[in-house]
């Protein structure tokens, strides 16, 4: 079976029914303990490339972190070697997990 008679399979001449894992520059860290600041995530994960942004999410009434943030890099290598070296590691004395961040679509109840 050739290329071109699979994607006519799919319905899709432009797609191949089939898709590659597609990487994205931007990364979530979970599992991070709640004393963890802005600067020290960036510098976690600023061995492994040029980080342009780091945020923790913070407790609405309380403002400390809840123990989850998101990295985002310049390039999508530089994502990935962070998502390789640091998934499962131990950082102040917690286990953490690091997966590629989903894309959000904006919600019509958000309030900011």
């Amino acid at each position: 079976m050739t290329i071109v008679s699979m994607m006519k399979m799919s319905g899709n001449l432009l797609k191949p029914w089939f898709s590659a894992r597609r990487f994205s520059s931007e990364i979530f860290v979970s599992r991070l303990s709640s004393y963890t600041t802005d600067e020290e995530l960036i510098q976690m994960f600023s061995r492994f490339g040029v980080v342009t942004q780091a945020r923790l999410i913070k407790d609405r009434k309380t403002q400390r972190p809840k123990g989850f943030g998101f990295v985002k890099f310049e390039s999508d290598i530089d994502a990935e070697k962070a998502l390789k070296a640091m998934n499962g590691r131990i950082v102040r004395g917690r286990l953490i997990f690091v997966e590629m961040a989903k894309p959000t679509s904006p919600r019509e109840d958000a309030t900011y």
